[in-house]
């Protein structure tokens, strides 16, 4: 009989393996297959999962949550008919190594690339450039596979997105993945077809390839819009930014100024002397500094408010990418903020999000939760690890990575995470779980290197996120066990029998197949049955020790055997190794 499970309208892919009692990099590997391509973190819709249970030939019957129709609601932006314009959040998207930093780099005569670890955007950054009198704001968003929580935030908070598609190489996966966010998220999508400068640009594919993707350029009879862009030497990137205040003029972007102020927090880590700092962005309203505001579980009297360049502000308007210091705790990356009335106000709203937030994290595990922690308790080996990072948005994504490695066999457990440098409370962690701790883009005290080195305690430390991936995926496969090889290499049939004891037999025969050498493992048979199993100790041809007999010689064998084994003449000696090979992921 199927087994039933109730889901609600849409799902994340790592919701839906835990449910459905299978790794998530199965449910992921069958989604490819399929043409889509889902991370652990991103919802599917109820009829997608179904399709892909029905192609795993899974016993389960999938039911539509009654709690489906009244689920919150996909956040909307702010939107507003009768506010003042406002300027254009655009993020910027697309297949890793593309150019999508070095563009934005262009855009505002900074350069930021060549300080990214391993040249890869490790995190939002948001700012403010100016083109003919008017303001655009701007997100670069990571391009790794390992950041798609932190790209669908990018795209969930933009008007438009700018889709890097570098000349010479075409769409890619994360370049589908973009396109996927951007429609999801109802935004416009500008490309820039990038390194045109090169030797190898080809253009007219990359169209061909966007209108196999559904992209259809203008000058096809789409509605694309399409820009020709070197990132290197500038062309193109004044014609770019026209564009983009062009389709921001007619989506007629408004926002409201003269309401409280509320937006999304899109970066947090802590600075020392300056405590918990949010990057945010704001989406209505006029936030000033001294304002109290509210997000999550934490609170702020706004201490300082900053520009992206680190300019003080007395106040920012919406669209407006500003730094916010003052909160009590460090605000969670994707939380929303507003302003309040006064801080009593504020710490009541924060208490009480604290409190929803605990009774959510203390509920008592399921009886399907139960019966697979039972299921898997006997098989299951965890690295403990504690992990700990700059700020929250790469916490989250090496956490939601991290996840993403468990199989039925090997699973990460995360004993600790938090966002700064690593302290004296992680290493006394570490000891007590025997966790390995791991950190990205952190730095660590000399004391607590010292510690760590007397306490013999493992310290990771990584600034580019897939090499801290590949490396616990190593730690995992290390877990593994190992994967057990037999290789047949030759047959005998026995000819003569010379000497039988407890725990051996001197034989004689020919090598009708393959090859006999030693050292190796044998199957004595008889009528097809597996009498013994057997060691092949010895060689002889003639007189003479050897090797290696080959096929169609007689030779003589020596076997050790587990206890008096009854050879006759026609039995058949099965000869192969056994050896022990290291599994992967």
């Amino acid at each position: 009989m199927a087994t039933t499970i109730e889901v609600e309208d849409t799902i994340t892919v790592g919701a839906l393996a835990e449910r459905l009692m299978i790794p998530v990099s199965k449910l992921i590997g069958e989604l490819m297959k399929n043409g889509v391509m889902a991370t652990v973190n991103e919802r599917i819709d109820f009829d997608t999962a179904q399709i892909i249970i029905q192609e795993l030939g899974l016993d389960v019957e999938l039911k539509e949550s009654p709690r489906a129709a009244t689920s919150i609601p996909k956040r909307e932006k702010p939107k507003s008919t009768t506010g003042k314009v406002r300027p254009p959040v655009v993020a910027v998207m697309g297949h890793v190594d593309h150019g999508k930093t070095s563009l934005l780099d262009s855009i505002r005569g900074e350069h930021v690339a060549a300080g990214e670890a391993g040249g890869i955007t490790q995190h939002i950054s948001a700012y403010q450039i100016e083109h003919n009198g008017r303001a655009i704001t701007f997100l670069d968003t990571p391009g790794h596979e390992a950041f798609a929580a932190i790209r669908e935030h990018g795209a969930q908070l933009t008007d438009i997105i700018i889709l890097v598609v570098a000349a010479d190489d075409g769409v890619k996966p994360q370049t589908i993945e973009a396109i996927r966010y951007a429609r999801k998220a109802g935004v416009k999508i500008i490309v820039a077809i990038n390194k045109i400068d090169k030797e190898e640009a080809d253009p007219n594919r990359i169209k061909q390839q966007l209108s196999e993707q559904e992209l259809l350029v203008e000058e096809w009879g789409g509605d694309t819009v399409v820009q020709e862009v070197s990132a290197k030497t500038g062309k193109g990137i004044s014609e770019l930014l026209d564009m983009v205040l062009l389709v921001a003029d007619v989506e007629e972007l408004k926002a409201d100024t003269d309401v409280a102020a509320r937006g999304l927090i899109i970066e947090a880590h802590v600075e020392t002397g300056r405590g918990p700092v949010a990057h945010a962005l704001i989406e209505a309203g006029i936030l000033k500094s001294g304002e109290f505001i509210v997000s999550g579980t934490t609170y702020a009297k706004v201490r300082n408010l900053e520009s992206s360049s680190g300019k003080p502000l007395k106040e920012a308007g919406p669209s407006t990418p500003v730094a916010i210091t003052g909160f009590k705790n460090l605000p969670e990356f994707g939380d929303e903020f507003e302003v309040v009335a006064n801080e009593k106000i504020a710490r009541s709203m924060a208490e009480n999000a604290s409190k929803n937030n605990h009774s959510v994290s203390n509920r008592g595990v399921s009886s399907t939760e139960l019966l697979r922690i039972i299921s898997r308790s006997n098989e299951l080996s965890e690295l403990n690890i504690i992990v700990k990072a700059d700020v929250q948005g790469s916490l989250t994504s090496v956490l939601d990575s991290l996840k993403a490695l468990d199989t039925e066999e090997v699973a990460v457990r995360v004993v600790g995470s938090g966002i700064g440098s690593i302290t004296e409370n992680d290493l006394r962690l570490s000891q007590i779980s025997g966790a390995k701790i791991y950190g990205f883009n952190v730095t660590v005290p000399s004391t607590i290197r010292q510690q760590a080195v007397r306490d013999r305690i493992e310290l990771h430390l990584y600034n580019i996120i897939y090499e801290l991936i590949d490396d616990v995926k190593g730690e995992l496969e290390n877990l593994l066990s190992p994967e057990v090889v037999e290789t047949e290499i030759g047959t005998l049939i026995v000819r003569g029998i010379f000497n039988t004891t407890k725990t051996s037999v001197i034989c004689g025969g020919e090598v009708t197949k393959g090859r006999l050498g030693i050292p190796a493992l044998g199957r004595v048979i008889r009528d097809k049955k597996t009498l013994m199993e057997v060691e092949v100790a010895g060689l002889k041809r003639g007189p003479t020790e050897v090797k290696e007999v080959l096929e169609g010689e007689m030779c003589g064998v020596s076997l050790a055997t587990p206890s008096r084994l009854d050879l006759q003449l026609g039995d058949k000696l099965e000869v192969y190794t056994r050896e022990t090979q290291q599994r992967h992921l």
